[in-house]
């Protein structure tokens, strides 16, 4: 297990790819999720997020890079890596990082953020936590909660917040000025100057999913484009 700082400092400044793809679409195999992750560090990415952990081991055996790890279970409420038992499954897959829900919202196994932090820290020495926000005051407690990094993925989907266009700048501006851990950018960034912006703003690396590795949304951009005229 690669210790704090290298793994924060491969990360640093850098652009993380989102391999992952919804359930029931032809994309949502273990082994087309690791080639696409392995196509996106060729590119550059400086890490890698993904979730599921039969994806999760494959990825981890075939990249070089930082592996952020989930485990999406359910589609409301708090469904990614959602207790203690997930994150610890997740973390056995050997990944560096675990991202999981980092809202103040009931968990389904009735324990706090801070309690299953501790709990997979315990449980996995050396494993670094993300914590997905929603809020301001989300990242304020999963900070104090012992989260390794701030993460935005959230913004616009808890109701503490609008869904922006594009990244929640108004945000990474509220937690870069209150941050004592990196703040990572996740969540619509849709075009390199959106991911420019973020990092002007103060994110310690950014995260791009859908507009790289989710073709049958890119496609639907250009259908709407091309129908329109």
């Amino acid at each position: 297990m690669q210790t704090r700082k290298p793994v924060l400092e491969r990360l640093r400044g850098g652009l993380i790819v989102s391999s992952q793809a919804y359930p029931g679409e032809p994309m949502r195999d273990p082994r087309t999720m690791d080639q696409v992750a392995r196509a996106c560090v060729a590119g550059g990415a400086v890490g890698i997020r993904a979730q599921g952990l039969a994806d999760l081991a494959l990825i981890t055996q075939h990249v070089d890079v930082p592996v952020i790890g989930l485990w999406k279970d359910g589609n409301e409420g708090v469904f990614i890596t959602p207790t203690l038992t997930h994150a610890i499954a997740v973390a056995a897959t050997g990944v560096q990082v675990v991202a999981l829900d980092g809202t103040r919202r009931p968990r389904p196994d009735g324990r706090t953020l801070a309690q299953t932090v501790s709990g997979l820290k315990a449980a996995r020495p050396g494993v670094l936590v993300m914590a997905d926000c929603g809020s301001l005051d989300d990242a304020r407690a999963a900070q104090d909660a012992g989260a390794d990094i701030l993460c935005t993925t959230l913004a616009g989907y808890t109701g503490e917040r609008p869904v922006t266009d594009g990244p929640d700048i108004e945000l990474v501006d509220q937690l870069a000025a209150i941050a004592r851990v990196p703040v990572i950018v996740e969540g619509r960034v849709h075009t390199p100057a959106q991911a420019a912006l973020a990092m002007d703003h103060g994110a310690f690396a950014v995260v791009v999913g859908t507009a790289i590795t989710h073709p049958a949304t890119i496609t639907s951009w250009f259908v709407d484009a091309v129908t329109r005229r």
